[in-house]
């Protein structure tokens, strides 16, 4: 039987309170939010940090107390951003009146001991909250993150929104060796309307983007909004794995705000109505590869 692995995204850097009050955000409602869709079936915790005001950030500081707090509760696999988000310490005024995201800053997602790390090795623009923001991701600076995450232990969960992002620096790196295989590759799909330069999602579009994964790959999909359902069901049905959570979709349907371990126990219904089995964290720890905990 199939074995399935179910990512959480708690957090992001970019969704509020505001648009929904179940938004994990300070480090003990990270970690209880975690820890519930834990007991749903999630076997990796895709982490965003936020600062005390909830504006985002990478503080490691605050990964760490992240992570020491959902470790005391569970072995989940902990997987910190380097993207950060569209606020607060990730910004930096440019003299265009645009802003960028600091890279500096992206990097201290590397030093708080996670075994993952998202990767997202592309430059785009992300527009939110009435700003532009240019995340800047040269093949240089691609190279000094993946050496940090190398030198750090950390296995990339290479974050891809379109296939080029695959065809260029992903399979680049992977090629000089900052991997082992298998290559943990997540796409991202229905972010489109806020980052130039993503895909929409579509059966389609998706079947492609597997079809060009580079040798030795495992794949995951990450649905934005309404495409959450389908895309990920779509992952199932074609092998892959897949990521729920309030990062990428704050309702469970329409008009109907939901909460992390929600989302994760729908999707569990669906593996297993599919005839598969969401895979625990020790079982998704030998997919990937990763020391046992």
């Amino acid at each position: 039987m199939t074995k399935v692995i179910v990512t959480v995204a708690p957090t992001g850097g970019m969704a509020s309170k505001a648009q929904n009050p179940n938004l994990p955000t300070q480090p003990a409602e990270i970690a209880e939010s975690v820890h519930k869709s834990w007991k749903e079936g999630a076997a990796i915790a895709a982490l965003h940090a936020r600062r005390p005001d909830d504006e985002a950030t990478c503080n490691a500081e605050i990964y760490r107390d992240i992570n020491r707090r959902i470790r005391e509760r569970c072995d989940i696999i902990l997987n910190n951003s380097t993207g950060g988000g569209s606020s607060g310490d990730m910004l930096v005024p440019r003299p265009d009146g645009l802003f960028e995201s600091s890279f500096e800053e992206r990097l201290k997602g590397c030093e708080a001991g996670a075994e993952m790390a998202t990767f997202d090795g592309m430059t785009f623009a992300d527009v939110h909250g009435g700003r532009e923001i240019l995340v800047v991701t040269t093949p240089s600076r691609c190279e000094a993150l993946a050496k940090r995450m190398q030198e750090r232990g950390i296995k990339p969960e290479w974050e891809v929104f379109g296939p080029q992002h695959i065809l260029q620096d992903v399979t680049r790196l992977i090629e000089k060796g900052y991997d082992k295989p298998p290559y943990y590759i997540n796409m991202v799909l229905g972010a489109d309307k806020g980052f130039q330069g993503a895909m929409p999602y579509s059966h389609d579009i998706l079947a492609a983007m597997i079809r060009i994964l580079p040798p030795h790959s495992i794949f995951c999909v990450s649905g934005i909004g309404p495409a959450q359902l389908p895309a990920t069901t779509q992952a199932i049905l074609l092998g892959g794995h897949v990521r729920v959570g309030l990062e990428d979709n704050k309702y469970y349907s329409r008009g109907q705000l939901a909460t992390n371990e929600q989302l994760v126990a729908r999707t569990v219904r669906i593996i297993k109505e599919l005839n598969h089995e969401p895979a625990s964290p020790a079982e998704a720890r030998d997919i990937l590869g990763l020391k046992a905990v």
